[in-house]
């Protein structure tokens, strides 16, 4: 089968690609050795190998009962090997617009790449999105013997219906989820390329709406072909990954070319990174491409899967499951409809682009200020129960401000009694803003070797991807109750409990941080505060150690869609 693929393909554009050499090994039953040649790139110049690889990949995904499959195309469409006019068989809706990538297909196979996804779009009438399907088509139309067998590798991945294994995006709410997802990676794991996109994007939320397409359309064919090659053997997460190193590779290349540029149109931005990913092979091979992409090291596939739930349920619940305009962050956090007596506009979108991006379509609500409600703890817990999460904003009598991002209601701590005990999960961060702007976020997602996330047995089998129960969007509270289960303490074996402790209060104090010191303690008068290195967030004191709170301001965040 393998032998005759490649009638697709221009040769003259393949370089040491091997047409004719015998394909080798195409079948493995050590995983862990598949694994490897598929990140070493061992598949790379033997291309009837690669493609019996990628036949034998895709023939074991567990499928629907009635997925259509090869005869069902040659019924449908023929099976013609003569021109195909790409005009008489336009591309459906669902791909919004994604043009077909040429990947050194010859320019009359861009046709079959046509017809095979107009047969799938009569086959799968429930896809409302799904724009990287042309991308993924070309590639494996490289790989088939014909549209026929190239229609059913694409079939295939799109009824795969392995609990928790997810291929390819199919509803514009997938897709969104996926890419606030990958928004809140970014915070995480490209903290420089963060700041940068911050510094230069209008809509730093509308730049990684791009994602996907700089690794399934951008990247030049012999790096789309490797990321292929881990993409169908460790799934979706390495889209992730991938997508993460191109941005550190470009941030690096910003870095090269001077100060960064003063903020301009997103699209701009957009079409600058675009542009750096189309001509990637001039600064990085796909090998270093790669090597950066499996060094970042990410948390579980449950822990990012927990993330997309609840990234997804957010949109539910704002309405947004089919595509949209979204508000744009900075519409939401203007001078006109806010007004802070602690910070300027301009600083609390700095704070915003910090938060997780489920929050990122709420305006900030002042729910409790000192300067109206007093000085009370009691009036302080009055007033912000009920709301999940907060920014808690304070300026000391020095004039130093700081904070904190908590991801939990307030009312959590009645659960402990009178005693004081801590609650929150990872997404809380503290922060100063003043002197100078810095984020401190969890200790575990910069030192992931303090915890690790508890796995099923025979996990490390699979390459580390968790393959642990399936989870609800119906049900997301079989991880948590809140609108906060990504990276619950609860998920990991912590080496010890003074990394996890993220918010407490009682009568006598509310306290952000704890192990060995806290970020940060307020009495119950609201009127004095320390601030010390703490173990949870790894901070240095966020002003003067001892302090007196000037005021203080807990913001909440209300729907920007809501009447």
């Amino acid at each position: 089968m393998a032998a005759d693929c490649g009638v697709f393909v221009d040769w003259s554009q393949m370089g040491d690609v091997s047409r004719d050499a015998a394909p080798g090994k195409t079948e493995y039953k050590d995983l862990k050795e598949l694994k490897q040649h598929a990140r070493s790139g061992q598949w790379d110049k033997n291309h009837s190998q690669r493609s019996g690889v990628y036949q034998h990949l895709i023939k074991a995904l567990p499928c629907r009962t009635v997925t259509p499959d090869a005869e069902v195309y040659r019924d449908i469409v023929g099976n013609s090997n003569s021109k195909r006019n790409p005009s008489a068989y336009p591309l459906p809706e669902f791909v919004d617009g994604t043009a077909v990538p040429r990947y050194c297909l010859k320019a009359e196979s861009v046709g079959s790449v046509h017809a095979v996804i107009s047969c799938v779009a009569g086959q799968f009438p429930d896809i409302s999105y799904c724009p990287s399907l042309p991308a993924v088509t070309a590639l494996l139309l490289h790989w088939s013997a014909d549209e026929a067998q190239c229609f059913e590798s694409v079939s295939r991945m799109l009824a795969c219906n392995e609990p928790g294994r997810r291929l390819l995006d199919q509803t514009f709410l997938a897709y969104q989820s996926a890419c606030m997802t990958f928004g809140d990676l970014v915070h995480k794991y490209c903290p420089a390329a963060h700041k940068l996109m911050v510094a230069t994007a209008t809509d730093v939320l509308e730049v990684y709406s791009d994602w996907q397409r700089w690794v399934l359309s951008d990247l030049p064919f012999s790096f789309a072909a490797r990321v292929m090659d881990v993409f169908l053997v460790e799934g979706y997460k390495v889209l992730y990954r991938v997508a993460l190193a191109i941005l550190k590779f470009y941030r690096k290349q910003c870095a090269a070319s001077g100060p960064a540029l003063a903020k301009q149109d997103s699209a701009a931005v957009k079409s600058d990174i675009r542009t750096f990913v189309q001509n990637i092979g001039k600064s990085v091979t796909p090998d270093k491409l790669l090597e950066k992409a499996f060094s970042i090291r990410l948390f579980s596939r449950k822990e990012i899967t927990l993330l997309q739930l609840t990234n997804e349920k957010s949109l539910q619940q704002k309405g947004i499951t089919v595509k949209q305009k979204r508000q744009n962050v900075q519409l939401a956090v203007n001078a006109a409809n806010f007004s802070s007596e602690i910070v300027s506009a301009k600083e609390i979108r700095d704070v915003w682009s910090w938060i997780p991006e489920r929050f990122a379509l709420c305006q900030p609500q002042l729910l409790f200020t000192t300067s109206t409600h007093g000085c009370s703890l009691n009036r302080f817990y009055s007033h912000c129960e009920g709301h999940e999460p907060t920014l808690m904003l304070i300026r000391t009598t020095d004039g130093e401000v700081c904070g904190a991002f908590l991801s939990t209601d307030w009312e959590e701590r009645k659960r402990g009694g009178n005693k004081l005990s801590f609650f929150g999960t990872g997404e809380c961060f503290v922060f100063r803003m003043k002197p100078e702007m810095e984020r401190y976020e969890w200790v575990i997602i910069k030192h992931p070797e303090l915890a690790s996330a508890a796995q099923p047995a025979g996990d490390e089998q699979t390459g580390g991807e968790d393959n642990g129960a399936p989870l609800s969007l119906e049900n997301p509270a079989t991880e948590s109750s809140q609108l906060s289960p990504f990276l619950s303490a609860r998920h990991f074996n912590l080496n010890s409990r003074n990394t996890s402790m993220f918010m407490a209060g009682n009568v006598d104090s509310i306290i952000i941080g704890g192990g060995d010191g806290n970020a940060l303690y307020i009495d119950s008068e609201l009127n004095h505060g320390r601030t010390e290195r703490c173990l949870t967030f790894d901070n240095p004191p966020l002003c003067a150690e001892s302090f007196q709170i000037a005021l203080l301001e807990v913001w909440g965040f209300r729907d920007s869609m809501a009447s």
